[in-house]
């Protein structure tokens, strides 16, 4: 029996309203990476806009082959499919969307900023608390495929890291003051079920916004041309 809040499939869509990211989600006890995972499920016929969740991932990646840890139950690990209008090689505008719609609902949700370190890591007090992998992958007889990876540390405290990651890294239980009283943060611990609903509401509308309209989309281009606030 496990002793955490588990994700429910079944709760999370009858939650969530989205026209395309969330369309169906698969919650998994536990697989090698959700990245995997999604692309098992796959087909040519397979519309965008799956996401798979798990719970623990026995092998799960980062940027440049490092690995990510994902303490079971204690944060947010999940992957989604897209075919998004670009070009097979344009993953880097994906990681940055995904990246900074992960600390704009943070920020906007808790009160407390989280930033966007390019490409794919976002921060909190300095240290990192999300992170983004994203794998393109061509398909025959089918628009090219985006997996969208993401990684939140939610709820786990220092001693859930090891001993290399520790001082890098920061989770939103342990970045959340006591006193916070948005509806998400209860007491010390954040009900990952409200902040995934969160997440995904918001990177669906936000991917129908810049991806949907064909890679000459000015909100695309607007986006690439803007200035960063990012950290070095």
């Amino acid at each position: 029996m496990t002793t955490f809040d588990a994700l429910s499939a079944e709760k999370l869509r009858a939650d969530l309203d989205s026209a395309i990211i969330g369309r169906d989600i698969v919650v998994v006890d536990e697989t090698t990476s959700t990245n995997d995972s999604v692309l098992e499920r796959t087909l040519p016929s397979t519309a965008e806009g799956l996401v798979v969740f798990a719970e623990r991932q026995a092998a799960g990646r980062g940027q440049r082959h490092n690995s990510w840890e994902s303490a079971a139950g204690k944060g947010l690990w999940f992957s989604i499919l897209l075919r998004p209008k670009i070009g097979i090689g344009a993953s880097a505008q994906l990681a940055e969307w995904a990246a900074s719609t992960v600390a704009d609902t943070i920020s906007t949700e808790f009160g407390r900023q989280a930033t966007v370190k390019l490409p794919n890591d976002v921060v909190m007090a300095g240290k990192k608390i999300a992170g983004v992998l994203v794998e393109m992958r061509a398909q025959k007889n089918a628009p090219h495929i985006a997996i969208v990876g993401i990684g939140l540390n939610v709820n786990q405290r220092a001693k859930d890291f090891s001993n290399e990651l520790r001082p890098r890294a920061i989770s939103l239980a342990m970045a959340l003051d006591r006193s916070a009283t948005r509806r998400i943060h209860r007491g010390k611990q954040v009900d990952r079920h409200q902040l995934a609903i969160a997440l995904l509401q918001n990177l669906d509308a936000s991917y129908q916004k810049i991806f949907c309209r064909g890679p000459s989309s000015p909100l695309l281009d607007a986006k690439n041309n803007a200035p960063s606030s990012a950290p070095n």
